[in-house]
C-alpha cells in the first residue's frame, strides 16, 4: 500500500481552518441514489463557498457500505467528479475527506478506495469498535494512517460514538500522519480533553482541531484554549467545523466563519453569545435534540427538501422519519432566524445545479 501526505495546498487550508460540511445521501422516493440531486448538492456546497467536502461520514449514514446497497463507491465517486469540475473552472483548493468505518481490514480497504479516488484524508470513525482497549484502538489507527492522512472523529455516544479518555488521544495525537481531530462528543469536559491531549502530544502545531459539535458551534470556534503543558502556557483555536448542521444552511455557515476571522464578535460578546444561541436552537430543531438526535438525518434532509435540493426525506431505513413536533420546530426556527438560511441564493442557483 502506497503511503500518501497532505500537499501544502491542502495542509496550508486545513490549518487556516474552513467549511467543512457532512455531504448527505440524495435519494428518490424508492429509496434509491437520485445521481441528478446528489451532484446538485455538492454544487450547492462548492458555489457556497465551502474549502471541502466530508463524504461517507454518518450524515451520508454509514449503511452506503451494506453489500446489497453498495453505495459507498458511487458517492465518493460523483463527489470527486464534482470537485475536480469545480477545482478546474476554479483554480480553488478543496479539502477531500472521506469517511472510513469499521474493522481494521474495512478500515484499509475504504481507506485505500478513498486515496485512489483522489481524497486526501479519512475521517476515521471507531464507533465499529466498541469494546476495544485504547491500545487495540492505536493500532488499528496507525494501519489506516500507513495509507492515508486521518481526522480522527470523537463521535458522541447518542449516535453511535464510544467514550475516549485523554489517554487514548494523548497517544492518538503522536501518530504521524494525523492531521486533524473532528471534536464531536457534545460534551464540553470531553472536548477540553482533546484540546489538552493534542498540545501535550507535542504536535500542537501540526494538527488542526475542528469542532463537530453541532450544538455548540460558534463558541467553540470563538474560543482560545490555554494549556499549561511543560512549564509552558500553550495557546490552540478550533479553525474551522466539519459539521451536519453545515449540510444545510452553507451560505451563511462561510459567512459567519469568514466573519470570525474578520473579529466581527471579538469586540462584542453579548453580540456573538446572541448569535450562538441561535444556531444552537436551530441545531436542537434539525438534530432532534428532543428525542435524542433520532431524526437528525432526516432533519436535515426536510431542510434541503423545502429549498428544493432534495426530492424528500427518505434514507435507507424506512424507519426513519421526522420525530412527532420536530416539522413544527424547523418552521419554528425558520421563523425566528431569517438571517440564518440561505433561501435566496439557492433559489437563484437551483435551476443549474440540477442540470
Amino acid at each position: 500500500m502506497s503511503i500518501n501526505k497532505l500537499s501544502p495546498k491542502a495542509k496550508e487550508l486545513l490549518h487556516e481552518g474552513t467549511v467543512i460540511p457532512a455531504h448527505p445521501l440524495a435519494l428518490n422516493q424508492v429509496r434509491k441514489l437520485d445521481e441528478k440531486r446528489q451532484r446538485a448538492l455538492s454544487r450547492y456546497y462548492l458555489d457556497a463557498g465551502v474549502g471541502g467536502l466530508a463524504v461517507g461520514v454518518h450524515t451520508t449514514q454509514f449503511e452506503i457500505r451494506k453489500p446489497d446497497i453498495n453505495l459507498f463507491k458511487p458517492v465518493l465517486e460523483l463527489a470527486k467528479e464534482e470537485m475536480d469540475n469545480y477545482t478546474s473552472k476554479t483554480n480553488r483548493t478543496i479539502l477531500r475527506i472521506a469517511g472510513v468505518i469499521g474493522n481494521t481490514n474495512q478500515a484499509l480497504q475504504e481507506a485505500q478506495l478513498a486515496s485512489d479516488l483522489g481524497y486526501q484524508a479519512v475521517l476515521l470513525s471507531l464507533a465499529s469498535l466498541p469494546n476495544a482497549s485504547n491500545q487495540d484502538l492505536l493500532n488499528h489507527c496507525r494501519e489506516v494512517s500507513k495509507v492515508i492522512p486521518i481526522i480522527g472523529f470523537y463521535m458522541q455516544t447518542a449516535v453511535g460514538g464510544r467514550y475516549l479518555d485523554f489517554d487514548f488521544w494523548l497517544e492518538f495525537a503522536q501518530i504521524e500522519n494525523v492531521v486533524a481531530i473532528k471534536m464531536a462528543p457534545f460534551n464540553r469536559y470531553q472536548t477540553f480533553d482533546v484540546v489538552r491531549a493534542v498540545i501535550n502530544s507535542g504536535r500542537a502545531d501540526q494538527i488542526a482541531l475542528y469542532t463537530g459539535n453541532d450544538d455548540n458551534i460558534l463558541v467553540d470556534l470563538m474560543t482560545e484554549f490555554e494549556v499549561q503543558s511543560n512549564g509552558e502556557i500553550i495557546k490552540k483555536r478550533i479553525v474551522g467545523g466539519l459539521l451536519g448542521h453545515w449540510s444545510v444552511w452553507a451560505k451563511e455557515a462561510v459567512t459567519l466563519l469568514e466573519n470570525i476571522k474578520k473579529g466581527s464578535y471579538s469586540t462584542d460578546s453579548i453580540k456573538m453569545l446572541t448569535m450562538a444561541a441561535k444556531i444552537t436552537d436551530s441545531n436542537a430543531a434539525f438534530f432532534d435534540a428532543a428525542n435524542n438526535f433520532k431524526g437528525c438525518i432526516v432533519g436535515l434532509h426536510e431542510v434541503l427538501r423545502r429549498q428544493g435540493l432534495l426530492e424528500g426525506t427518505w434514507t435507507l431505513n424506512e424507519k426513519d422519519h421526522l420525530s412527532p413536533l420536530q416539522k413544527a420546530e424547523i418552521d419554528r426556527v425558520y421563523g425566528a432566524y431569517p438571517e440564518l438560511n440561505d433561501d435566496g441564493f439557492i433559489a437563484e442557483n437551483l435551476e443549474a445545479w440540477l442540470k
